[in-house]
């Protein structure tokens, strides 16, 4: 008995003291999980997608710039109201950010969702998730829902709903400016 109790003892103080040794290791981040939104902090899941024209495009992992992933149906009159936002941060932020929309295909109408593009005049890349994985991946229920992902890869920002375009200028400001900060050193 008294050995078990002593066991009990070290295990317990090997695992506080791992506890106390990663503290301050926030930075690192933490892989997404089955169970889990992929949420700031967390790596963002990678994929690939066809867009308008058929062509495979991957999502996710390391890349130069931030990346905005907006999942979105044209049913969705939150998505239509947000959409010339989303058009002007496109154009705004390019050189910086790269947006990808993600028409949830699998619950929405290709033929519909083409016709939004068309009238939203929507320039930035979209793509069609015909077989719900992604929309299942990135597990969004809601629509609009929205994710600033680092060049690490690191979701920072996840977004359910529509905010302001100025509210998202600061976001993207804030993450512009971290990740120059990253890439000089200071």
């Amino acid at each position: 008995m008294k050995r078990s109790i002593v066991l009990i003892v070290i295990v317990l103080v090997l695992a506080g003291a791992a506890v106390y040794q990663n503290k301050g290791k926030h930075n690192e981040a933490l892989a997404a999980s089955g169970d889990m939104l992929p949420k700031p902090g967390y790596t963002a899941p990678t994929l690939e997608l066809p867009n308008l024209t058929d062509q495979v495009t991957a999502i996710g992992g390391k890349r130069e710039k931030l990346l905005m992933v907006n999942f979105w149906a044209s049913w969705c009159w939150p998505c239509e109201m947000e959409a010339p936002d989303m058009q002007a941060l496109s154009e705004k932020y390019g050189d910086k950010l790269e947006l990808y929309g993600i028409n949830a295909t699998s619950l929405d109408k290709e033929r519909q969702a083409r016709e939004f593009v068309t009238e939203q005049k929507l320039k930035f890349p979209i793509l069609m998730d015909r077989d719900g994985k992604a929309t299942d991946l990135y597990k969004v229920n809601t629509f609009p829902t929205t994710l600033l992902i680092d060049s690490n890869g690191i979701v920072r920002e996840r977004i359910g709903g529509v905010i302001s375009k100025s509210k998202w200028e600061a976001i993207i400001d804030k993450w512009i400016d971290v990740q120059e900060e990253q890439h000089t050193g200071t």
